[in-house]
């Protein structure tokens, strides 16, 4: 399995976003799937994370409202939709993939064995 995230930018605050992740690989089912953030000199953070069929998500405090996350398996898709950005939400945003039971829902970082490259999000004030 491979991701490749996408869908970054410079925006400013109270704007949207829609980031995607695009996987390859055949068992993309199996996996549950997360976004963290790591802003510069910081620690990488847990966003929000998907179970492997969806029915379950699971959000940081600082995003719970305003961050949503799905997937399409049948896509091999993963988005986190992002309204009313803050500064604060400044940082490269990362999705990863969690190897995991159908009723698992992993926040970890440590759980999370397959990162794809960053896409940068940057919001103004």
């Amino acid at each position: 399995v491979q991701l490749q995230a996408s869908g970054g930018g410079l925006v400013q605050a109270g704007a949207s976003l829609r980031l995607s992740c695009t996987v390859s690989g055949s068992t993309f089912s199996y996996y549950s799937m997360g976004w963290f953030r790591q802003a510069p000199g910081k620690e990488r953070e847990f966003v929000a994370s998907i179970s492997r069929g969806g029915g379950w998500t699971k959000y940081a405090d600082s995003g719970q409202g305003r961050f949503s996350i799905s997937r399409d398996n049948a896509l091999k898709k993963v988005w986190l939709q992002m309204d009313n950005l803050e500064p604060e939400d400044t940082a490269m945003y990362f999705c990863a993939a969690a190897r995991t039971i159908v009723t698992d829902l992993p926040v970890d970082i440590d759980r999370f064995t397959i990162w794809g490259q960053g896409t940068q999000v940057t919001v103004s004030s």
